[in-house]
C-alpha cells in the first residue's frame, strides 16, 4: 500500500487551499457574474472542495452534485476560472500582469485597425515597463510598435525607425547579459547542491575553471540593474562554494544595496529581495560577525512585520523560511541553544502547513538545525530523531554533505546519549557511506577513529583522549580543505565541553563573549 506522502496532491484542491479569504470572495463574485445560476456546477464543485482538508472524490460527488462522468471536465473548467479570477484580482498587485494586460488591450485595438490608439497604449506601457525595470516586457512592446509602424505610417517622427531600432538593440543587450549571469548563478547553485563546499585542491581547480569558462564578458558602463544583481549572485555562489565568506558578504551586500537604490524592485523581485537578505545573513553567520548579523536579522523581521514587500505567498514562505533558519543561527552564534528551542514548535507547524511548497532539501536543512539545537541543549535523543529524518531520506537531490554530517553528528549524539550498544555497527555504516560519497576527509577520519576506541579506555584516561583529539582538530580548523566540517559541527566546542565537564552551550557562550567584545566592523 502506497504511503500518503507518495500521493500527488490534487492541483485544483491545492490551488483552492492556497487562496486567501479575499481571493475566495472575489472568485465567488466573479463566478456569479459569468453565470447567473447559483447552482452552476463549477461553483458547487468549488464550494464542495473548499470544505475538504484532503481530496476525497466520494465526498466531492455527494456535496457538489456533479455526476462522476462529468467531474474531470468540471474540474478543468473550475481550474481555468480560478486562475482567470486570480489573474484579474492580481492586476493591481503585479507589475508584469498589469503591463501584459495593457499589451493585450493594444493587440485588441490593433486587430480592429485602431493603430493610433494601440500605439498610445503601447507608449504608455513602455515607459512604465522601463521605469519598473521590466525589460523583457518592454522589448515585447517595442517589437509590437515596430510591427504597427511597418504597416501604418504615423509620421510622428522622422527618426522613428532609428529610435525603435536603438531601443531594441539596447533592451536585447540588457536582457541577454542578465540572462547569461542568471544562468551562471543557477548553474553554480546546482553545483553546490550536488557537491557542497570544496573538499580538496582538485575541487578548487574544478570550480575555478568552471567559473572562468562560464562567466560572461561584460561592460561596466552598460550594465543594467538585472545584470548587476545576477552578476553579484553568481559571484556569491562561486565564493560560497570556495568558502570565501568575506567575499560572499561583499557581493551579497551589493545586492541588498541595489534594492535600496531601485526600491520598485523590492516588490517586482520580492523573492530575490528576501534571498539577498538570507545570503547576507549566511555570510555573516560563517564570519561569526554577531552585531551585523543581528542588525540584518532585525531588518528582516521588520520586513515580515510590516509585510510591505511580501506581495504573495511565495514571498511570504521565503521570508519566513529565511527568518526561522537565521533565528536558529543566532542561537548557534551566542550559545543560547536552549532558548532557541522555543522556536521549534512554531517552525514545525510552518513546515507542516507548507510542506508541498518547500523543497525537500530545505526541509532537511531545517531538521539539521533543529537537531543541532537539541544537541547543544543536551537533549541527544531528540537530536537523533531529527537526524534520522535526514539519514533515512532516499532523495538523490539532497545535498550529499548534509547527509554526511548528519551521520557524523548522529554518531556523536548516540555516544552522548549512552545508547551505544550498536555503536560499532553505526560507525562502520557511516564509514562506508562517507567512502561511497567520496567525502571522507581527515577530520572525519579522526572522529570515527576516536569513537571506535573511546569505549576501550578507562574513565580516568578519557579526558586525555578528548584532549588529544581536540589538539588535532584545532590544527585543521583553519586549513583550506579541512575546515569544512567546522561549518556544520562545532567539534572543538563539544570536545572542550567534555574536557571541562560543562555543557556545550556554556563553552559556546564563553567563546562568544570573548569574540564579540573584540569584533571589528566589516569592510
Amino acid at each position: 500500500m502506497a504511503s500518503t506522502s507518495k500521493i500527488k496532491p490534487d492541483p485544483v484542491l491545492e490551488l483552492i487551499k492556497s487562496m486567501t479569504k479575499a481571493e475566495k470572495r472575489s472568485f465567488r463574485l466573479y463566478a456569479t457574474r459569468i453565470d447567473d445560476s447559483k447552482n452552476a456546477k463549477f461553483i458547487a464543485l468549488f464550494d464542495a472542495m473548499d470544505e475538504l482538508v484532503a481530496f476525497d472524490e466520494a465526498k466531492i460527488l455527494k456535496k457538489s452534485g456533479v455526476p462522476k462522468a462529468q467531474l474531470a471536465n468540471v474540474k478543468v473548467y473550475l481550474y481555468h476560472q480560478l486562475l482567470t479570477s486570480l489573474r484579474q484580482s492580481g492586476v493591481s498587485s503585479y507589475d508584469d500582469i498589469s503591463l501584459h494586460e495593457q499589451l493585450d488591450f493594444a493587440r485588441i485595438l490593433y486587430a480592429k485597425g485602431m493603430y493610433r490608439q494601440s500605439l498610445k497604449i503601447l507608449d504608455r506601457a513602455k515607459h512604465q515597463a522601463m521605469d519598473r525595470q521590466q525589460f523583457t516586457i518592454a522589448l515585447e512592446i517595442v517589437e509590437f510598435e515596430k510591427l504597427i509602424e511597418s504597416q501604418f505610417i504615423t509620421r510622428s517622427s522622422t527618426t522613428r525607425a532609428d529610435d525603435l531600432t536603438a531601443e531594441v538593440q539596447t533592451l536585447s543587450y540588457t536582457i541577454q547579459k542578465a540572462s547569461e549571469f542568471s544562468n551562471l548563478a543557477i548553474q553554480l547553485y546546482a553545483l553546490y547542491l550536488k557537491r557542497g563546499h570544496v573538499r580538496n585542491r582538485n575541487d578548487i581547480i574544478f570550480v575555478e575553471d568552471y567559473f572562468a569558462r562560464h562567466r560572461p564578458k561584460f561592460d561596466v558602463r552598460r550594465q543594467g540593474v538585472y545584470e548587476r544583481l545576477y552578476m553579484n549572485l553568481s559571484n556569491y555562489w562561486y565564493c560560497y562554494i570556495l568558502q570565501d565568506f568575506l567575499a560572499c558578504y561583499r557581493h551579497t551586500q551589493r545586492n541588498v544595496d541595489l534594492f535600496g537604490e531601485f526600491p520598485t524592485l523590492k516588490q517586482s523581485m520580492s523573492s530575490m529581495y528576501f534571498k539577498s537578505f538570507n545570503y547576507l545573513l549566511e555570510s555573516l553567520f560563517y564570519l561569526r560577525h554577531y552585531s551585523r548579523f543581528k542588525e540584518v536579522l532585525e531588518a528582516v523581521h521588520a520586513e515580515i512585520t510590516t509585510r510591505e514587500n511580501i506581495v504573495n505567498q511565495n514571498a511570504e514562505i521565503l521570508a519566513y523560511s529565511f527568518y526561522y533558519a537565521n533565528r536558529m543561527n543566532l542561537h548557534f552564534m551566542d550559545g543560547t541553544f536552549s532558548d532557541g528551542l522555543e522556536i521549534v514548535p512554531e517552525l514545525l507547524d510552518f513546515i507542516e502547513e507548507n510542506k508541498n511548497k518547500i523543497d525537500q532539501h530545505h526541509i532537511l536543512v531545517f531538521y539539521y538545525k533543529v537537531a543541532s539545537l537539541y544537541f547543544g541543549s543536551g537533549e541527544f535523543k531528540k537530536a537523533i530523531s531529527f537526524l534520522n529524518k535526514i539519514i533515512d531520506t532516499r532523495d538523490e537531490d539532497v545535498r550529499s554533505d548534509l547527509q554526511c554530517f548528519a551521520r557524523i553528528l548522529c554518531l556523536i549524539a548516540t555516544y552522548e546519549s549512552g545508547d551505544d550498544f550498536m555503536m560499532d555497527h553505526q560507525i562502520k555504516s557511516t564509514y562506508r557511506f562517507l567512502v561511497k560519497m567520496n567525502d571522507l576527509n581527515i577530520v572525519q577520519r579522526e572522529i570515527l577513529a576516536f569513537l571506535r576506541k573511546v569505549d576501550t579506555f578507562y574513565r580516568s584516561d578519557i579526558n586525555d583522549l578528548f584532549r588529544a583529539l581536540h589538539e588535532k582538530l584545532l590544527l585543521y580548523e583553519n586549513m583550506p580543505y579541512e575546515k569544512r566540517p567546522f561549518l556544520y559541527l562545532d567539534l572543538a566546542s563539544w570536545l572542550e565541553s567534555k574536557m571541562r565537564n560543562v555543557s556545550v552551550q556554556e563553552v559556546v557562550r564563553q567563546k562568544f563573549a570573548r569574540r564579540n567584545s573584540t569584533q571589528a566592523p566589516l569592510k
